[in-house]
This record gives structure tokens, sequence and C-alpha cells, in this order.
């Protein structure tokens, strides 16, 4: 049967990462007849740039047929004195909205191979595998009105607006609560319920939802104190489940415990688990064509792929064994390079993991 998977590669360093995560797919599927079809289309500032829109309709048509959306990243100083409206980062705002993606997966998971590329102290990060639930298609990201306005004073003034319905939070608590069940039981809902009347709502339902789910451990904690224990004791957490702007933010903070914020993938899925596979981190401008990026992330987001969408978890695991193999032979980016390791460039780093596939029986 095939499988139709819109790659959407974007601006930056997105071209080069997805063309690693392709080979990788590719190899995957001839040696495996996992039926994968591929087709490109333009989103962001690429997008913009030959159509004047970061978001073409004929994009999200593509989307809206395949099965799945291989996504790099957007964005760039290029396009940043554009109207918001017209900015790359509106077509993957876009996409996760017209494909209703509300459930944000990100993991955060330190490669034993990498525990001394964190700058935290090994004995606070060795063995951690954290998931970070982040609700994606609400709060003050999307939320109206918002804008900036002139004042009766003539001071310009920016505005914004939090706002969650039950049925929002709902459903991203059962995301969070049965990622839970299949994992240790223990979920930790972040907000900020003692200033925003908006999160003690998602409190009051997390809390309601959680009846039905007895088996697992809920806790709260404000997202101040979260972002607090994520550095000084990560390994508390096994998931989290948090607000749109919340999960941003502390899932990059995550990121960093790993080592490097190119090691961690992601998926974003919809009630029927039909999903967009992204890196975490954004499209880096900085090395954008020096070839030296890490495309682990989006290898490992297309293993996330295989499991989440496709439901074929041997497949993923060959994928992440390959990586953990590459890893083992001590093959780097510059990223997680240390001294006494073989530095490698975005190309030769998705070619260890081919040949590391290639080698598994």
């Amino acid at each position: 049967m095939t499988k139709k998977i819109a790659v959407l590669p974007g601006d930056g360093i997105g071209p080069e990462i997805v063309a690693e995560a392709i080979k990788v797919l590719e190899l995957l599927n001839a040696k495996m007849g996992l039926g994968l079809v591929f087709e490109y289309g333009l989103i962001g500032g690429a997008a913009y740039d030959v159509q004047g829109t970061p978001f073409p309709e004929q994009t999200l048509a593509l989307a809206k047929q395949a099965d799945a959306v291989l996504f790099g990243a957007v964005g760039g100083s290029k396009w940043e004195s554009l109207d918001i409206s017209l900015r790359p980062e509106k077509g993957l705002l876009g996409l996760r909205a017209e494909l209703q993606l509300f459930s944000n997966l990100r993991p955060a998971i330190l490669y034993p191979q990498l525990v001394h590329a964190s700058t935290l102290k090994p004995d606070v990060v060795a063995g951690l595998d954290i998931m970070i639930v982040r609700e994606l298609t609400g709060g003050i990201y999307f939320g109206q009105p918002r804008g900036v306005r002139v004042l009766a004073n003539g001071e310009r003034q920016g505005f914004n607006t939090l706002v969650y319905s039950e049925s929002e939070i709902r459903r991203i608590a059962h995301s969070a609560f049965q990622t839970a069940q299949k994992r240790s039981c223990r979920l930790c809902s972040v907000d900020k319920a003692n200033v925003l009347e908006c999160t003690e709502l998602w409190r009051e339902v997390v809390t309601d939802i959680g009846k039905q789910y007895p088996d697992v451990q809920l806790s709260h904690m404000y997202v101040d104190n979260a972002a607090m224990q994520l550095v000084r004791a990560p390994k508390q957490f096994d998931v989290i489940v948090t607000t749109n702007m919340f999960g941003d933010i502390l899932s990059d903070t995550a990121a960093m415990l790993t080592g490097s914020i190119g090691m961690l993938p992601s998926a974003s899925l919809d009630a029927d688990n039909k999903g967009m596979y992204e890196p975490i981190h954004g499209s880096a401008p900085d090395i954008a064509g020096k070839g030296i990026a890490n495309p682990l992330a989006t290898i490992l987001s297309a293993a996330m792929m295989l499991r989440y969408t496709f439901n074929n978890g041997e497949a993923a695991e060959c994928i992440e064994k390959a990586v953990n193999n590459a890893l083992d032979a001590n093959i780097r980016t510059a990223d997680i390079y240390s001294e006494g390791m073989q530095k490698v460039n975005t190309t030769q780093m998705g070619d260890a993991v081919v040949t590391a596939l290639k080698e598994a029986k």
C-alpha cells in the first residue's frame, strides 16, 4: 500500500537536513518495502520568494492529500522586514492549524554517548528521557484579537490574547494521559494558574480528565518552577503536558539538557495520528549552506513518522538503532563534537546512518 509523504524542506538548513532524512527513508523503503512515495512542496520564505506567500494553496492541498508531512524549517533574516502576515513562520502556523495538528510530541532523550556534550553534570542528565506534550493549535500564538494599535495619547501598544476552550484542553489532556500510559504512567501538567485565569481553567480540566486515567499519577507545576526544575533535576519528569507557548519554551530548554538541539525530533499529530514531523530547531540561517548542520533530529523525526502515523515500530527502531550505532562509531557533527571524535559534515552524518542501516542484520 502506497504511503504518500509531503516533503517541505523550507528555508535555511531545512533543505540540507531533510535531504539526509530522505536518504535514510529511501534506503529503508527499498530494504523493507514500506511503500513510501515522496512529493515536494514549497513553504515559508522559499515559497514567498516564488509565489509571494509563505503558505501557497498548492502546499496546503499537497499536505492534506498526504498521509504524513516531513518538514524542515522556516524563517531567516532575509524575510524579517516583511509584514508579519507574509513572514515564513505564517506558513508553519497555517499548516498546523489547517491540518488540526493539536498534539505536539517532543522527546528529550540523552544518548549515553553524548552525556558529556550536555552543559549539566553527567549525574544530573545521564539517562534523561522526557516527553513534552505541547498543545499546538491554540493559546496565545493563535488567539484573537491581536496586533499593534495606537492609543489616544499616540503611544503604540502591542497586544495578544491567550485563550483556550475547554474542548481544546480536554483533547490535549487525553493525548498526554495516553502518552503517559505508554511510558511510566507519570504526567506533570504545567501552567500558570496562580496568575492566568486561562491556565486556571487548564488545571481544572486536566484534573477532571485525570479521573479517567486512574493508573496515571498526575501532578501540577507552575511554568517558572518547571523551567527551574528542568535544569536542577530534570529526571524527576517523565511526561509533561502544557500550553503552546510554555511548551515551545520548555522543550527548547529540555533540548539543551541533551547536549544539542540538533538531536531532538518532534511529531505533531491530529486526532487520527496523521502527523507532521520536524526537528525542533529552527532554520539556523547563520550556518545554512555550510554543510555543518546536524541532520539527526530530522532523521529521528522520520523514525517518529514511521512509528506514530504508519504504526511501524520495527522500521522506526531500525532508524533509531542506526543513529545509535553511528554515535557509537564516534561520528559527530560540530554541535556534538568533542576531542578525539571524528568530525563530519551534514552529508557525512547522513551517510553514517545509511551505512549503519546497511550493516544491520
